[in-house]
């Protein structure tokens, strides 16, 4: 429940409301269990094994990446109706209403006894959790008249690319973020280039050499001195 619902516990204690009110949606609840049931408790896995067919999952992801706008939107809402003319609150509660299954999975990881804190996703963003965040960015803009659209063509726009990026993925079953090349060229433009470790341990390695390699000629010159002292004592 913790991961179905991340994105409303998440948003209400931002906002200050009862983190429980998702339990008031019966239906969502009783789908919620239903599904859960089905994925490991299905006779056969009869469940898992319809949704492995292609094409189904094709369906149900662009679905879910249709909701996901829809949380978005929501959220903004909210924010706006709490806090007025609040831009970060409201991205912020967007953000979390879209893609609060992800940013609430440490917790969700600590309640099941599992820590794995390499998997932050405010440290290491996830695709989704980037999607959302730039979706929440532009909405925001969008709902305080900042962006010169109209709402509908954005969340036109916004889910087909969600959607479109989405299958691609699947399909191509590549897992790389569509924004990496921008986001390496910005890292280049504002930090500039960091070294690779394998980089810097080449250098490293290289230093050493270089550092043994100066250290011959004095330790030759130091046994020079050695022999020329020994055949004056004969």
């Amino acid at each position: 429940m913790l991961y179905c619902f991340g994105g409303s516990v998440l948003s209400s204690l931002m906002l200050g409301e009862p983190p429980v009110a998702f339990l008031g949606k019966t239906i969502n609840i009783l789908l919620a269990s239903s599904v859960w049931y089905l994925v490991f408790y299905c006779p056969e896995d009869i469940f898992c094994r319809c949704f492995s067919f292609l094409p189904l999952r094709l369906l149900v992801a662009g679905m879910k990446e249709v909701t996901r706008t829809w949380k978005i939107t929501d959220g903004i809402a909210h924010a706006d109706n709490v806090y007025k003319d609040a831009c970060l609150i409201m991205v912020a509660v967007g953000w979390a209403r879209g893609a609060g299954g992800g940013l609430i999975s440490n917790f969700e990881q600590l309640v099941r006894g599992v820590w794995k804190p390499e998997t932050n996703e405010l440290l290491q963003m996830s695709y989704p959790v980037k999607v959302t965040l730039i979706g929440a960015v532009l909405f925001t803009l969008q709902h305080r008249q900042y962006l010169p659209i109209a709402k509908h063509n954005l969340v036109f726009l916004y889910t087909i690319f969600l959607v479109v990026f989405k299958v691609k993925m699947m399909l191509t079953r590549c897992a790389t973020s569509p924004f990496a090349p921008i986001e390496s060229a910005v890292c280049q433009m504002f930090f500039g280039s960091q070294k690779t470790p394998s980089k810097v341990k080449g250098e490293s390695a290289t230093s050493s050499n270089g550092s043994s390699v100066c250290d011959q000629p004095s330790e030759q010159h130091h046994e020079g001195a050695k022999k020329k002292q020994a055949k004056k004592t004969e």
